[in-house]
């Protein structure tokens, strides 16, 4: 059976991954930006979380924390994406809108410790995609994720 809700991570404001769904069963889209007021109500646990162009937003020093929410809120099924250099916006403060810029072998631990590795693909010089799978509580080391 395919997956039945999906948590949208991070949405923005256009809604932009429906838009791309081709589903055969129903599905339950639950959109979630804390930046947004109209999706920043809670999130709650997705069978598969979709985290696409939002990690390299993140405030560095908020990086595991927003890490470990995508964990908590993985039931089955995460699927990142990743730019890893500069983006062409800059935040009203003159920072660049990428907070992070570091290259996939710097992502890939945080990563492998929160979730089983299914993919990573690499789409372009500064892109990747990270598919993983919740964690058992037996596979998890860190007290932080049971």
């Amino acid at each position: 059976m395919g997956v039945t809700h999906l948590l949208d991570y991070g949405c923005g404001s256009l809604l932009n991954l429906p838009k791309h769904l081709k589903v055969k069963q129903k599905l339950t889209y639950q959109a979630y930006d804390p930046a947004v007021p109209k999706f920043s109500k809670p999130a709650v646990p997705a069978q598969m979380v979709a985290c696409i162009d939002v990690l390299e937003h993140i405030e560095p020093t908020m990086l595991d924390n927003v890490l470990d929410d995508l964990v908590r809120l993985t039931e089955g099924i995460v699927f990142l994406t990743v730019c890893t250099v500069a983006a062409l916006k800059t935040l009203s403060d003159g920072r660049n809108a990428h907070l992070i810029q570091e290259p996939i072998q710097w992502w890939l631990p945080k990563l492998w410790h929160r979730w089983n590795l299914q993919t990573v693909q690499q789409t372009s010089e500064c892109n990747f995609i990270f598919i993983g799978t919740a964690k058992t509580r037996l596979e998890a080391t860190d007290g932080s994720l049971l």
